[in-house]
């Protein structure tokens, strides 16, 4: 007998209103511990979906299930990192990644023990007491992951979270997440509008089509990506990011027919 997928959409469909179809007869099984990221025009339901997965909304059509329960709201098994940084200004970083735990009634030592182990896993010592003001954009990122990480979801759901950042940060920040997904082989779902990070990080790439949005194909990445330069070198590689571009393409080119 084959197990259920891990995460499973089945038709599912998103209308807001009587004009805009966002998602339409969406399709997709995920297994465990996978990196998917997920790509398509803009105003394709990417973030939708990521926001459906979280439970954050309903499907107007179609079912969504995680271990073959139905989806029906957020829940502590999900985390999700926005593009723009959900922090409290007016708290700490050390105070800002023990909020979950605090609201969750975890004991204070336990708290400071689990909030200084995420403190040094993304690279925060020194910073604990200042405020996301006193932070870069690349920083106040670091903290909303380590925010996100202490309540130990199974699913990260990540839309867009490095969209606002610079190149550079944003390269150091893909690498910091490759190495604690590869730490830990949690499923992980990345929204991106940047192909080359698609390939990237992902191990299934998915490629959504122009509004309503579709699954139109899903991409097994077939090589290794380690950190550092050496897969940009990779002929692999670019013919995958082309591959996904032109076929990104297409779909701007039919939304404008």
């Amino acid at each position: 007998m084959t197990a259920a997928p891990y995460l499973r959409l089945q038709d599912v469909g998103m209308r807001f209103d009587q004009d805009v179809i966002a998602l339409e007869s969406i399709d997709l099984s995920i297994a465990e511990h996978q990196f998917i990221t997920i790509v398509g025009p803009s105003g394709c339901g990417k973030s939708t979906l990521l926001y459906l997965v979280g439970g954050f909304l309903r499907p107007t059509s179609g079912a969504l299930t995680l271990r073959g329960a139905a989806i029906t709201g957020p829940g502590a098994d999900r985390g999700i990192v926005f593009q723009r940084y959900s922090l409290f200004p007016w708290l700490t970083v050390r105070r800002n990644i023990s909020y979950g735990l605090e609201e969750s009634g975890v004991p204070r030592a336990d708290r400071e023990r689990i909030v200084a182990e995420h403190i040094r896993l993304v690279h925060l010592e020194g910073f604990e007491d200042r405020y996301p003001r006193e932070l870069s954009g690349g920083m106040q990122q670091r903290v909303a992951l380590a925010q996100m990480l202490v309540c130990q979801p199974d699913i990260l759901l990540m839309d867009e979270p490095f969209g606002a950042l610079d190149a550079q940060t944003r390269r150091i920040l893909q690498d910091e997440v490759r190495r604690l997904w590869l730490r830990d082989t949690k499923t992980v779902l990345f929204v991106t509008h940047d192909v080359e990070e698609a390939v990237a990080l992902g191990t299934q790439i998915v490629v959504m089509s122009k509004r309503p949005g579709r699954i139109k194909e899903v991409i097994l990445r077939d090589f290794d990506v380690a950190d550092g330069d050496e897969f940009e070198a990779n002929p692999r590689f670019t013919e995958l990011k082309m591959r996904i571009w032109h076929s990104i393409k297409e779909e701007v080119e039919a939304m404008r027919r």
